[in-house]
Parts: C-alpha cells; sequence; structure tokens
C-alpha cells in the first residue's frame, strides 16, 4: 500500500491507512494493516512525536520532563508534543489539564486523541483508561507507561498507596509496554528499584517516584528503538493488585486496629482521605499522627486500665496531644476536624476537659471515638467538599 511521506526522513505526513476507518473491515484485518504501515513509517531516532495521556500530579512530572525535553539548547528528544486527559466537571479540574494550559500544549479531552497517525509513540502516566488495540498500532513505537512499581508487583491504579499501606521496604518504576484489553501486563522496557524511606507517606513517595520515572522515560526516549528491542515479558509470579481505594478505608475501626496500622493508614491515604470517626454521634476527621515512642514522657505515664476500650482517649498535656486506644498500643493524634479545624489543645477543652478536672490520668467510658459504620462514610462523602475546606484552613 502506497502511503504519503514527507520530506521529514519519511516519516508519515497525513494519515494511517484509510482501512481504520473502514466499518467493513475486521478487526484482524485493521491490526495486520496497521502493524505493517507502523514498521514503515518509523523514524530511525529522535526527535520524537509524542502523545501524552495523563491526569494527575504524579502525570504532571512526566509531562514536564517532555516539554523540557523538546528545547532546542540540548539538541531535543521531543519534535511535537500534545496532551490527552479525561473530562472534567471544572475547567482546570485535573493537574494535567493546568499544566498543559500553563506550557500552551494542545490538549484533547478523551475519547478524542487528536489527529491520527501523526505521533511516534504515546506515553501514559496515570490516565486510568484502557487504550484500543487499534489506538495503540496508530504509533509507529507503541505506546510507553510509566508505572510506579516494580511490575507485577502492585497491578492497577493505587500503587503508591498500597506500597505504603502495606508497609513495603523497597519499590520502584517500570517503564512498560502497553498492550491493549488489561491493565499493565505489557513487557518491560526498564525497571528500577528504590527503598522506601521510613515513615514515608504516600504523597512524599509520589513525588519521588514522579521525578525517578520521568527521568526513567527520557533515558528510554533516548534510544527507542534499542529499549524495545531489550524489552522482557514480565514474571508470572509476584503478582499482586492495587485497586482503587474508596473513602469506606478511611473509617478507623478501633477495635480491629492496631496502632501501627492506623499510622500506616493515615501515611498511605491520609493526603487524599483523612481517615474518620465518630465522636457522640458526629463524624469528626483526625488528621496529624504521631506515634506514641515520639510523644515525650507518655511511656512513663500511669494509666487506669480498667475499663480501657478501644476508641478511649486522654489527653497527654505536657506534648499537647489526643492519645487514642487502639486494638493494641495508643495512637497520639494533633489535629481534629469537628465542624472546623481543631488543636488537640481546643479539642480537649472544648470537648473532654469536664470528664478530667479531677483525675486527668483516668479514662473514662463516655469519652471515647467509635468506628464508622460504612452507611454512615456515604453520608461522609457528601460532606467531603466542606470537609476538605476545614482543612485548608
Amino acid at each position: 500500500m502506497a502511503l504519503p511521506l514527507s520530506a521529514e526522513g519519511g516519516r508519515c505526513a497525513g494519515r494511517v491507512p484509510c482501512v481504520i476507518a473502514a466499518r467493513g473491515a475486521s478487526p484482524a484485518m485493521r491490526a495486520r494493516v496497521l502493524r505493517a504501515w507502523r514498521e514503515g513509517v518509523r523514524a530511525a531516532g529522535p526527535p520524537w512525536r509524542v502523545l501524552f495521556f495523563g491526569t494527575d500530579r504524579f502525570a504532571v512530572t512526566a509531562l514536564r520532563a517532555l516539554r523540557a525535553a523538546g528545547e532546542p539548547s540540548e539538541g531535543p528528544l521531543v519534535s511535537r508534543l500534545e496532551v490527552v486527559t479525561l473530562p472534567s466537571p471544572l475547567p482546570g479540574d485535573l493537574p494535567v489539564r493546568r499544566c498543559a494550559s500553563e506550557l500552551r500544549l494542545p490538549v484533547h479531552e478523551w475519547p478524542h486523541t487528536g489527529p491520527v497517525g501523526q505521533f511516534d509513540v504515546g506515553v501514559v502516566a496515570s490516565f486510568g483508561r484502557l487504550l484500543s488495540e487499534d489506538l495503540i498500532l496508530q504509533f509507529p513505537y507503541g505506546v510507553l507507561n510509566v508505572h510506579p512499581s516494580c511490575l507485577p508487583r502492585w497491578r492497577g491504579p493505587a500503587p503508591i498507596i498500597h506500597t505504603v499501606l502495606h508497609g513495603d521496604k523497597v519499590t520502584g518504576v517500570t517503564i512498560m509496554e502497553i498492550r491493549p484489553k488489561r491493565f499493565d501486563v505489557g513487557p518491560i522496557i526498564k525497571q528500577e528499584e528504590v527503598a522506601v524511606p521510613p515513615r514515608c507517606t504516600a504523597q512524599e513517595l509520589e513525588g519521588m517516584l514522579a521525578k525517578m520515572g520521568a527521568n526513567m522515560l527520557l533515558a528510554v526516549l533516548k534510544n527507542l528503538p534499542e529499549s524495545l528491542k531489550n524489552k522482557k515479558e514480565q514474571p508470572k509470579e509476584g503478582v499482586t493488585f492495587a485497586p482503587k481505594i474508596s473513602i469506606a478505608k478511611s473509617c478507623i475501626k478501633w477495635e480491629e486496629q492496631t496502632a501501627a496500622q492506623i499510622i500506616q493508614l493515615h501515611r498511605a491515604i491520609g493526603s487524599m482521605f483523612p481517615l474518620q470517626t465518630l465522636w457522640k454521634g458526629t463524624t469528626v476527621k483526625l488528621l496529624d499522627f504521631v506515634e506514641v515512642d515520639n510523644i515525650p514522657g507518655f511511656s512513663d505515664q500511669t494509666l487506669n486500665d480498667c475499663g480501657v476500650v478501644p476508641g478511649s482517649v486522654l489527653f497527654h498535656k505536657m506534648s499537647q496531644t489526643l492519645i487514642a486506644r487502639c486494638k493494641e498500643g495508643w495512637v497520639g493524634i494533633k489535629t481534629v476536624v469537628l465542624k472546623k479545624k481543631l488543636t488537640a489543645v481546643d479539642f480537649y477543652n472544648g470537648y473532654m476537659h469536664s470528664w478530667f478536672q479531677q483525675n486527668p490520668r483516668t479514662v473514662h467510658q463516655e469519652c471515647r471515638f467509635q468506628t464508622l459504620k460504612l452507611s454512615m462514610a456515604k453520608k461522609t462523602l457528601k460532606e467531603r467538599g466542606i470537609l476538605a475546606q476545614d482543612i485548608k484552613q
């Protein structure tokens, strides 16, 4: 099949074969023609024409790196860069959309993906949508995915959260080749490991892995043909999944979760869904958790263990910290959101002081947090926007 070529070293100047749009052509026929077409129009090397697919903060780091790689000062890796992102109810709501606008990059709203057959390679980072085989085959060098885990561990939309939630000591980034129909199963092009810093939150780890992934992506693009030749299939062993986290996960289960588990949960999802509980029948958010080992003088405090139940709350005056009983151990809390943001001191003075006037070291049965049930969590989802404003204040 004769194809129109531009003067740019044989790159396709216009469109992919019209059989793509032919309704009568079978999927197998379209795939065969597209494979033959893209083999014939592959550029030998950079600069590349890149179509970027992404949505969130993690994706923004890769997008900025690609934009910087198009600067002429150091021999550009990218000659053309356009962006595909998801529809959003509010203009500029998605970080990638805001970034693309700032960088003055053309933006296409999914499922629209811009001009057909005018890009060498696609790049995906935190996009959350499956790409069809027809779309993948429109890129002579396929579509690369920047995934923040060492695949096959933590396939799915929330790998960073699950890394922190499960206390992984090592994580990493994988540059892989996208395949249709299933997420995160394609061959590995490049993979690097890194130690997870102690007490690291998911938000902190995201920033670290985003920079690492952007650098790895540029390294792959510098020698893309060779990188693709050396790709390898993912191991069949060690597969784990990282499903999307819902707001229900933020409900603390005082009777079931240890202090260590609650701290880990806070580090994993606290920046997205602040942990929540009940205080006298009212939903409250708990922020700024601390380990009791880091609270000066707490281990020396004499507690009356009689009647101590999970959720029981004390106030540690020396450190100005609320101390809550868990299934095992105690956890410190510095901030509570109840109608508005309160320090531990404010919460104690407003809601706990009367119980502790005579004996500040006695645990009182009525002075406790209680587990928020899932049916109530649905209501909390509606309140999330209001509470999010309170948290920012």
